[in-house]
């Protein structure tokens, strides 16, 4: 019988596998962006105890992470990453799914994220996912896009 992925909140204990994880996962976007993207850059010891941040998880090896922040208004997606090996086998959607339940829970009726430009293929996945594309801009010296989508009509 083969082994489920499981999704829970990440433990103190995750933080090198996330970090790991998340520079294999943007690494071969540092040439095209010209530097590290942010998701590189982050202490993810402290995301962890944070909390916010969700692991897919298969016989103890994470195969994805999902990091977020509530604001007043909606959830902000401030990472969703998958291994590369396990890409194609829909643990990014339903990351995505989960922060929109996430969102729900705080009675957010929207969830947002934002991707770098330079990143074509988040452009074309994310409205594949039903978001829109709402705003780009430049932020802190990033070429960034974002994206947001209801949560209320995902219910189900």
């Amino acid at each position: 019988m083969e082994a489920a992925v499981g999704f829970e909140a990440a433990r103190a204990g995750d933080a090198a596998q996330i970090a790991a994880l998340v520079r294999a996962a943007y690494e071969p976007y540092v040439s095209r962006i010209g530097r590290e993207p942010a998701p590189m850059r982050t202490d993810y010891a402290a995301a962890v105890e944070a909390g916010g941040v969700l692991v897919a998880r298969l016989e103890g090896r994470i195969l994805g992470v999902l990091v977020t922040e509530a604001r007043p208004d909606h959830l902000l997606v401030e990472n969703v990453a998958v291994a590369p090996e396990a890409r194609g086998l829909g643990i990014g959607a339903t990351l995505l799914e989960r922060a929109d339940e996430e969102a729900r829970s705080l009675g957010l009726v929207e969830t947002r994220l934002y991707t770098n430009a330079r990143m074509t293929e988040n452009l074309a996945y994310y409205p594949r996912r039903g978001f829109r594309e709402v705003e780009r801009r430049t932020e802190d010296g990033f070429d960034r896009v974002y994206f947001a989508r209801p949560v209320a009509d995902r219910a189900g």
